[in-house]
């Protein structure tokens, strides 16, 4: 297998992923004055949002994929990491959602869910929900009969890389969202968030090369 090519390219994925994280948060500290869930600052409540829709939703499900394909471990070890990860991606999820439409709330009720990128981020959330529950209930517990599993694997395995392409592209247009919304001109925060939608793509790219070659056989 091209396992030590697909290791290789799982320390570019991390390299993306962490610069990605330090963007993030120097925008949301030092441009957007701090992040705090419980807030009574309106715009320090939205700031949750954007932080944990990456690192806790997309960072996190991006490693427990490359977890599975990439770690010498036993299968049943890398499908429990793997699965944990994922877990852990949606009750971050969860909160960092909260959080916009409590945001909303405080602004005298804005509108929810009207835009391009949160049609695409409920779906997409929505999406890696079930297919986390299918999962579950196939590959963990009860477990489902060897051939159901053949049949599901590759599904499970293509929809998961499809999903976290959905979750970038949630990423990308909600800081394009935010840029417009806040009407940035081009200046250094500017940078900073198109860097940061650049570095969460390329984070994207290399999660999913890694898994692809570790699927491959000489």
């Amino acid at each position: 297998m091209y396992q030590g090519s697909a290791s290789r390219v799982t320390i570019l994925a991390h390299l993306f992923g962490i610069l990605s994280l330090i963007l993030i948060l120097v925008w949301l500290l030092h441009y957007q004055g701090g992040l705090e869930y419980d807030s009574n600052d309106a715009n320090r409540v939205f700031n949750v949002h954007p932080f944990l829709m990456f690192f806790g939703f997309i960072f996190m499900a991006g490693e427990g994929m490359m977890a599975f394909n990439t770690v010498e471990a036993e299968r049943k070890v890398r499908k429990f990491i793997h699965m944990t990860f994922h877990l852990i991606a949606i009750c971050l999820g969860i909160v960092g959602i909260k959080a916009v439409f409590k945001f909303h709330d405080m602004m005298n009720n804005s509108p929810d869910v009207y835009s391009l990128h949160s049609w695409i981020g409920i779906s997409t959330f929505t999406l890696f929900c079930l297919q986390w529950l299918i999962g579950f209930a196939s590959f963990m517990f009860p477990q489902a009969s060897v051939q159901t599993r053949a049949r599901i694997l590759p599904w499970h395995v293509s929809g998961g890389r499809a999903l976290l392409y959905m979750a970038i592209c949630a990423a990308v247009t909600g800081l394009m969202e935010k840029a417009t919304f806040l009407q940035l001109q081009h200046n250094h925060q500017t940078r900073v968030i198109n860097f940061t939608g650049l570095f969460i793509l390329l984070f994207g790219l290399f999660v999913d090369l890694s898994i692809a070659l570790a699927r491959y056989r000489f």
